[in-house]
């Protein structure tokens, strides 16, 4: 319990000391989600709706199944790193395949760039996998999932 209530003062903190270096408003690309199990590919676009506060959602595919995500994002800039944001959030995650689906939750943190003179945002995160059913013999933890994203940055 400790830990736990370390880890919320430390996140706190950091998020109310550091300034906001976001530099676009929209941005949609591609979005590539791998580690254990398949590897996901498809469109993906990202909003800023307040200078830290992002959504971003994702249709991927992959292995017969097809992924259908929703994302908030809370952004906040690395002091001394021009145009680089990390951030933290979650959200649903609706897989579809021949014969049914399955609901997952996905918290996520990571690091998103902005290219300098290019219309061009690059993300790479950490985003586990929390299954929610009794069709895998209950509910399961996948860690091992990353995402990279590229996006072409619109506004």
């Amino acid at each position: 319990m400790k830990k736990i209530i370390l880890l919320v003062f430390v996140m706190t903190i950091l998020c109310t000391s550091y300034s906001n270096a976001q530099q676009y408003k929209t941005a949609a690309g591609l979005q590539i989600d791998f580690g254990d199990g398949s590897t996901l590919v498809g469109p993906a676009i990202k909003y800023f709706f307040s200078g830290s506060q992002a959504v971003e959602g994702e249709v991927l595919f992959g292995n017969h199944i097809t992924f259908l995500q929703a994302f908030y994002q809370y952004h906040k800039g690395i002091p001394g790193a021009k145009n680089l944001d990390w951030y933290f959030g979650g959200g649903p995650s609706l897989a579809l395949y021949s014969g049914g689906s399955s609901f997952y939750l996905r918290p996520m943190t990571g690091l998103d760039y902005k290219l300098n003179d290019a219309p061009i945002a690059v993300s790479f995160d950490w985003r586990p996998f929390i299954y929610l059913g009794n069709t895998y013999g209950g509910s399961r933890f996948t860690a091992a999932r990353f995402g990279l994203g590229i996006k072409y940055v619109l506004n």
